[in-house]
């Protein structure tokens, strides 16, 4: 399979998975405080959920252009990540409409978990087809250990949520948010030495 193909077909999903998502705001009817302020709840999580999967097309875009050939087992771990992020619209809405419940934002805490577990495992798929170490696979590497710090705040938020409280999740949840915000400066350095 050429790059450029699995590239584009990441792309459409990405953009399903945000337009679901968009999708799941109900218009009020009325104007009226009143009206709006039970949305805020389902705002807040379409609002962290953009964000999240917004960074996950970012760093898919930024690991994918590190990419030589697409094998088998590179296919399918991409889609294995696919299939966890199109999990989010779910557990986004469900964490929304129920006000950031401590079990639906410990669930949404697990799913982030398989998210980044499924994004890891693609870019340590990537990094083993450089036959040698490069500057670019060191690059990659360093991006693992960032995958693995994320996975421990992660797993930190389900008890943090089930038995502290849900907004120390939601914290933990944007921690992880701005390690990722901005891609691998390290991985563009060695894309401009290439």
């Amino acid at each position: 399979m050429n790059k450029t193909r699995l590239e584009a077909f990441s792309d459409g999903v990405f953009a399903i998975i945000i337009t679901i998502m968009v999708l799941e705001l109900k218009v009020p009817e009325g104007t009226s405080w009143a009206v709006i302020k039970p949305l805020l709840p389902v705002f807040g999580s379409y609002i962290l959920s953009f964000v999240f999967i917004g960074i996950y097309w970012g760093n898919h875009h930024h690991i994918m252009h590190t990419l030589k050939k697409v094998n088998g087992s590179i296919m399918w771990a991409n889609m294995h990540l696919l299939f966890w992020l199109s999990l989010v619209p779910f557990a986004t809405g469900w964490m929304g409409v129920n006000n950031f419940d401590r079990v639906t934002v410990a669930v949404y805490g697990g799913l982030l978990i398989l998210c980044g577990v499924s994004f890891n495992l693609l870019s340590s798929l990537i990094c083993k087809t450089y036959t040698e170490e490069t500057k670019l696979s060191k690059a990659i590497a360093s991006t693992n250990k960032k995958g693995v710090w994320s996975a421990i705040l992660y797993a930190l938020s389900i008890p943090a949520a089930l038995f502290v409280h849900p907004a120390v999740a939601a914290a933990l949840f944007i921690t992880v948010s701005i390690l990722w915000i901005i891609p691998s400066k390290a991985i563009e350095s060695a894309l401009n030495d290439e």
